[in-house]
């Protein structure tokens, strides 16, 4: 009897381990590796020319927010010469959580060569 009881009370331990065992593998499943910050850039600037047919040069602004990612993209929209002269335009740009974009928006377009006005306040 005592054999018994012993082998039921392993059994139920055996059974309680491999509960936990899988709910936490399925945790792991099911929560996705949130990207670095570095991977979040490398995939907006490669979403962003893919939609738009235009590479970008540079990365003014990033910020993680509560839905995702915020980035500014500066990108070169026409060539001219003198290069001071090309067309250059800022984009606004959205991903989620995991990296993907979810908008973008031409916020600001102006010349290679021309810097932003002075504000008031000295900035």
């Amino acid at each position: 009897m005592s054999n018994t009881r012993n082998t039921q009370e392993s059994q139920s331990s055996q059974k309680s381990q491999d509960s936990q065992n899988s709910s936490k593998s399925n945790e792991n499943r099911s929560a996705p590796k949130r990207p670095s910050p570095m991977e979040v850039l490398r995939q907006a600037r490669g979403q962003l020319a893919e939609l738009t047919g235009m590479e970008a040069e540079s990365v003014s602004s990033f910020e993680q927010t509560e839905e995702g990612w915020a980035l500014e993209v500066e990108v070169l929209e026409l060539e001219r010469v003198p290069d001071t002269m090309s067309l250059m335009a800022s984009y606004q740009v959205e991903l989620d959580a995991e990296g993907q974009l979810t908008g973008y928006r031409r916020v600001r377009r102006y010349e290679r060569g021309r810097s932003d006005a002075r504000r008031s306040g000295g900035r």
